[in-house]
């Protein structure tokens, strides 16, 4: 089945100006489909409104999970972490979300702090279901129904195996009947990007795991592209540089903080020969230490890491037709995911492509804005 919205029930919902038809799972859908791009294959089922709506939507990201309520937006929003103590071959859940971002890379031999999904897609059903549950217990009270209903986002190119773990942890979780969203499509609804109308809107979203390329046109989407590398990806590139060429070692969190300090520059313009300070362990010595460089020390991995996206949107475009190609020059493209990437992907994409692209406002929180927008109208 190829289409930009997981196959299943169906409707034309109103959002903004433009009447987009959905099509979202239900748990017994039977296909999902591969990772390669595809073109849409339209369907018209009936009003998405005539059904109960969702009683709130999950932006379930590698770094964050967002909850949106219909009506009060997003009433969480905490790391993708969960904390476990570990005895006799069993988990035992301590903790999860903001109380646990401190205890990455800190925890004693036996707990572990587990991420419930890798590169976009879930690689830990329990830590997952943890995570959610975490989150429910967070909003109690928003939600109307002991089992809410739940619209969760998924990656473009999720395989059934994907979908169905995914599933089975939020059912574990104590969620009710869960359908699935395509995240590029409810990125580019937050985004306001028109994707109703006869014209071609693409859109690029940057997240921690994963970075999708979509182009959407009179409600469908047209082409997509996935790459499993995101913000995290660019984390352990800063680790590899500062240990391979200045043998000096840091840690997750602190290749984070790195990585946000470079982009804080970046987008005020700040000067290349501005000093960077990085604490963390001298190779050499096996001694803590401190390493000084400047910030344009390290853009050659900045633009290796934001090269790999900018050559797969270059294959998308070339993908397209001349008219939708040429709606481009005109609409430009819009990146959005994690705010931190947002500009050096805008920017990698320009000088790859030679098409302007623009950020969008709250560029982190579009898909979560965009459920909220499609349970909403």
């Amino acid at each position: 089945l190829h289409e930009n919205i997981i196959p299943g029930m169906c409707a034309e919902n109103p959002v903004s100006s433009n009447h987009v038809k959905l099509r979202l799972l239900r748990i017994n859908a039977s296909d999902i489909p591969v990772r390669e791009a595809y073109h849409p294959e339209m369907f018209n089922f009936h009003s998405f409104a005539r059904r109960q709506k969702p009683d709130l939507a999950i932006d379930l990201g590698t770094a964050n999970m967002r909850m949106v309520v219909p009506g009060e937006g997003c009433v969480f929003d905490e790391p993708s972490l969960c904390y476990f103590q570990d005895l006799d071959g069993r988990s035992r859940f301590m903790a999860a979300g903001k109380a646990v971002l401190a205890m990455v890379d800190r925890v004693p031999k036996t707990f572990s702090v587990r991420r419930p999904l890798a590169r976009g897609v879930l690689q830990d059903i329990e830590a997952t279901s943890a995570l959610l549950a975490h989150g429910l217990t967070s909003i109690s009270g928003r939600a109307r129904r002991s089992r809410p209903r739940a619209l969760i986002g998924l990656p473009a190119d999720a395989t059934k195996a994907e979908a169905n773990a995914l599933l089975a942890a939020a059912d574990d979780a104590g969620l009710g009947r869960i359908e699935l969203i395509r995240e590029p499509f409810a990125a580019a609804i937050g985004a306001g990007l028109p994707v109703g109308e006869a014209r071609a809107s693409m859109i690029v979203e940057c997240g921690a795991g994963t970075t999708e390329i979509a182009v959407f046109s009179i409600d469908g989407q047209c082409k997509t592209r996935s790459v499993r590398l995101g913000g995290q990806s660019l984390d352990e590139a800063l680790l590899e540089f500062l240990q391979t060429k200045h043998h000096f070692l840091i840690g997750r969190l602190t290749a984070e903080n790195l990585k946000r300090e470079l982009s804080v520059r970046a987008s005020k313009s700040s000067a290349t020969e501005d000093l960077v300070e990085v604490k963390g362990r001298n190779l050499r010595t096996g001694l803590p230490g401190m390493l000084t460089l400047t910030a344009s020390a390290f853009d050659p991995v900045f633009e290796k890491h934001f090269g790999r996206f900018a050559e797969a949107t270059r294959v998308v475009l070339g993908e397209l037709s001349p008219d939708l190609a040429a709606d481009l020059l005109d609409e430009r493209i819009i990146a959005t995911g994690g705010g931190i990437s947002a500009y050096f992907l805008a920017d990698a994409i320009e000088r790859e492509c030679g098409v302007p692209v623009t950020v969008a406002e709250d560029a982190s929180g579009c898909v979560a804005r965009g459920l909220q927008r499609l349970m909403e109208n």
